[in-house]
């Protein structure tokens, strides 16, 4: 009887199974390497109020870094919502950041996604600065594409050079090509708002572009021009980094970010 009695308790067990209920739990967003936490909401030590467009409405926010954010938390910094990092490497021709190291180790040791950038300069042939930075950047199949930074830099000590838009745009060209034949991944291009309408980079096509506008959505300062990443503040809080924080959004949904990182790290 005692026998028949647990049979008939197993039986009626698997009856209120289901196949889900067997199966392993599906993991969280939190848990995705490829996302840390969606629609993050940082604080600002100086906010924007955005009457439109708010950063928060985007999935996937992330970081970036230089020398100024030392020894970043990047564990902490990921569960709170960092999904990705741009790295600063070099700078014209001779100067290497003393902190992309230590970054670029610890952010792929966290699982975050990042991707190592180079800040033009102006009084130095692109041709040499492409070889400097492929000189201290390694190929990292995983990382996301290099980034090329083109801004205007006033306060230089060594360099206020502004040449004429062709040259500039001349000059992009070039730093692009050897670093994409390298790197083997098309660069993206970060630019200001005053850079971009002083070269006429909205006819310098075929390039993703990370836009700075942090007093307004990108549409509202860049017209129409696509863009890939939007960074939103440079006075942002992001717990595991100590003081101000740039802070970045990918222009897409979840979908649309787990997609282009599947295309561009591999």
């Amino acid at each position: 009887m005692r026998r028949l009695a647990a049979l008939i308790m197993l039986t009626l067990l698997g009856a209120c199974s289901t196949v889900d209920d067997l199966s392993p739990l599906s993991p969280s967003s939190s848990s995705n390497p490829t996302i840390a936490v969606r629609a993050p909401r940082f604080e600002d030590s100086k906010p924007h109020e955005w009457d439109s467009g708010a950063p928060w409405n985007y999935a996937v926010h992330g970081t970036d870094v230089s020398k100024y954010q030392t020894s970043v938390d990047w564990p902490a910094a990921k569960a709170s919502g960092i999904s990705f990092a741009f790295i600063k490497a070099t700078e014209g021709g001779d100067r290497f950041d003393e902190y992309f190291n230590e970054h670029w180790s610890r952010t792929k040791a966290a699982g975050v996604p990042r991707a190592a950038y180079h800040f033009f300069y102006f009084c130095t042939p692109a041709a040499t600065q492409a070889r400097w930075f492929i000189a201290n950047v390694p190929v990292d199949r995983s990382a996301m594409p290099p980034v090329l930074d083109m801004e205007w830099n006033p306060k230089s000590p060594t360099c206020r050079l502004r040449p004429n838009a062709a040259t500039v745009r001349s000059e992009m060209t070039t730093f692009l090509e050897i670093v994409e034949r390298h790197y083997g991944k098309k660069p993206i291009i970060y630019t200001s708002v005053d850079f971009f309408d002083d070269n006429g980079l909205s006819t310098f096509r075929g390039y993703p572009y990370w836009l700075r506008s942090v007093a307004g959505h990108p549409r509202q300062k860049y017209g129409s021009h696509p863009f890939t990443f939007w960074q939103y503040t440079g006075t942002g809080i992001v717990p595991g980094m100590t003081g101000k924080a740039d802070i970045n959004v990918f222009n897409g949904s979840e979908a649309a970010w787990n997609k282009w990182l599947r295309q561009n790290t591999r």
